[in-house]
């Protein structure tokens, strides 16, 4: 069965990240109930989503946490479970928007891909990858794959962001943050009519993109030209990746957002104002690297933001394909294909070969 939007507002998300958690251990629900002192029904409440996780104190949480790790579940999980209690925030305000638009918590906070993901999972059903083999494990009797919405709960929460997004001007911030992200969550949409929705919503965005320079709107030029690429229009990504190459601080802002997106920095971040001053010591290079290397896919138009993404990385540190020799084995593959394939924009494809020199030079 689906859940009602009261459901989805007490924690349907996070509550299917703990009962993954629990069966991790693997302990059934009585034995774990038992170690944390706490009732069976309690425990059912937290897992089914009827009892809010985000409503538990601060200590009754932390208790939790180091209950489960004391008895062996999986440790990646719990980054999962922060970001599940966003996901929440995120599904409840769709549902139930509240009274102001600046406090709807896609203006409050970037979110994180995690969190973007998990959403996804409860709307659509596409369970993020990284959690694709634990959400599969055979379970007794019937249960559900993942975090689950009613279909008309999915429909209200698609039609309740889209009026979130139509409303706000985008002058403010917040406004910006809050039109911005809603639209990326918007490119999920299955309804006939999203495409031409996404498409007017875009054209609002566009003059962004004829900023050769930065400044407090580049986020939303990103973000216009990287949706429109996942709509099957590759042309305003292509311009985007063009005139970055002419910017400095386009650049590193890029390289900061990729940092924030891919987890290379913590997710704490209440705005966009990283981006406004972009700092290379904030994230950790290699796990950047890394990531946009495993990222690295050849969907058109998204492909050219991750090859110029990457040149200006190795670009700034050069000592990364010795860092990480399996992620620079890799990406020679994969310059090897794509240069092969020619999918690339010419300034791509020529920085997609700038990048294969350097990996065919010996250490």
């Amino acid at each position: 069965m689906g859940t009602s939007p009261s459901r989805a507002e007490i924690g349907a998300v996070s509550g299917f990240i703990l009962r993954l958690l629990r069966e991790s251990i693997p302990s059934p629900q009585t034995a774990l109930a038992e170690r944390l002192a706490v009732d069976l029904g309690t425990l059912q409440g937290w897992e089914s989503g009827r009892r809010p996780l985000g409503n538990v104190r601060t200590i009754d949480l932390l208790h939790l946490r180091r209950t489960l790790a004391a008895l062996g579940a999986e440790a990646t999980l719990f980054a999962w479970l922060d970001a599940a209690v966003d996901a929440d925030r995120i599904l409840t305000a769709a549902l139930r928007p509240p009274g102001q638009p600046a406090e709807h918590p896609l203006a409050t906070w970037v979110q994180s891909r995690e969190a973007a993901h998990l959403v996804a999972w409860a709307v659509r059903s596409i369970t993020p990858p990284a959690l694709r083999t634990l959400a599969a494990r055979p379970r007794r009797g019937p249960a559900p794959a993942g975090p689950q919405l009613a279909a008309t709960d999915r429909t209200t929460f698609f039609t309740h962001l889209r009026r979130t997004a139509e409303n706000d001007d985008g002058s403010e911030e917040a406004g910006l943050l809050l039109r911005r992200q809603s639209l990326y969550l918007l490119s999920y949409d299955p309804a006939p009519d999203a495409d031409a929705w996404a498409e007017q919503a875009l054209r609002t965005m566009r003059p962004a993109l004829a900023l050769r320079a930065y400044t407090p709107r580049w986020i939303e030029a990103r973000t216009a030209a990287t949706v429109a690429a996942r709509q099957g229009d590759p042309t305003l990504l292509h311009d985007f990746v063009q005139a970055l190459a002419g910017d400095e601080h386009s650049e590193l802002a890029n390289l900061a957002y990729w940092a924030y997106w891919l987890g290379s920095m913590p997710p704490t971040q209440p705005n966009d104002g990283f981006l406004h001053r972009p700092d290379p010591a904030a994230w950790n290079p290699v796990h950047l690297f890394q990531q946009l290397v495993g990222s690295l896919h050849e969907a058109p138009g998204t492909v050219d933001l991750y090859v110029h993404s990457l040149h200006t990385l190795i670009r700034l540190h050069p000592w990364l394909l010795m860092a990480n020799p399996a992620a620079a084995r890799h990406l020679r593959q994969r310059a090897a294909r794509l240069l092969d394939a020619r999918l690339l924009s010419p300034v791509s494809h020529r920085d997609l070969e700038s990048v294969h020199y350097r990996l065919q030079q010996p250490n």
